[in-house]
């Protein structure tokens, strides 16, 4: 169980607004809409919601505080499929072709929540919102140095993200009650690994309550 794990219960000036940025990963239509790519094939769109529902509590208390807000978003077309994707998605039996989050599809598009002017935008073709992209620029242009990570998947894009934040110097905070994955164990268990090796983890409840004081 997720409420098992260790959080902290105040993280009062480790996230302060003036060096803290809100990440919200790939919150996106065909990862959380019911229409989307996933909902189509009758996955269970409840846990997203949820978290979108934290999700966007967070986007209000990081605004009134002053802390910068981060959408990432997976933007693809077939030719920027990597050979190594194509080929694991085959080898395992799911070529595939559709793709997810086509570039003109609509399933790209940011789902319930969605940037103001003055956010930072990642867009990506891999997990990691690092991969190939400037989003440590935009970070470091900010003087930010901590992040709080929010969005879908927690075992996937989640996951990569925090990793590679760590990887590069930054102290990472994963809320666990704003990010979400379609299998609850892979949400338990990715949320235990990034505890034991990289982040801290907190409730989105704990987060409010820091930026509002």
């Amino acid at each position: 169980m997720v409420e098992a794990l260790p959080h902290v219960a105040q993280p009062g000036d480790m996230i302060a607004p003036e060096r803290t940025a809100l990440i919200v990963v790939d919150v996106q239509v065909d990862f959380a809409a019911p229409h989307g790519l996933i909902g189509r094939h009758g996955t269970d769109m409840s846990p997203a919601e949820r978290a979108i529902d934290r999700i966007e509590d967070l986007i209000a208390a990081a605004r009134k505080a002053g802390a910068a807000v981060g959408f990432m978003r997976v933007m693809t077309r077939p030719e920027t499929d990597s050979n190594a994707l194509r080929t694991w998605m085959a080898r395992r039996g799911t070529p595939g072709s559709e793709g997810i989050c086509r570039i003109g599809s609509g399933g790209e598009d940011y789902y319930r929540v969605r940037p103001e002017p003055g956010d930072m935008e990642v867009g990506k073709l891999a997990y990691s919102s690092f991969h190939g992209t400037d989003f440590e620029q935009q970070l470091r242009a900010r003087g930010i140095d901590t992040l709080v990570l929010t969005g879908l998947t927690t075992d996937c894009c989640v996951d990569s993200t925090t990793r590679d934040a760590f990887h590069r110097d930054f102290h990472t905070f994963v809320v666990s009650d704003a990010c979400a994955s379609f299998d609850e164990a892979l949400h338990t268990g990715a949320l235990r690994a990034l505890s034991e090796h990289t982040s801290l983890l907190v409730t989105s409840e704990a987060v409010i309550a820091a930026w509002s004081a």
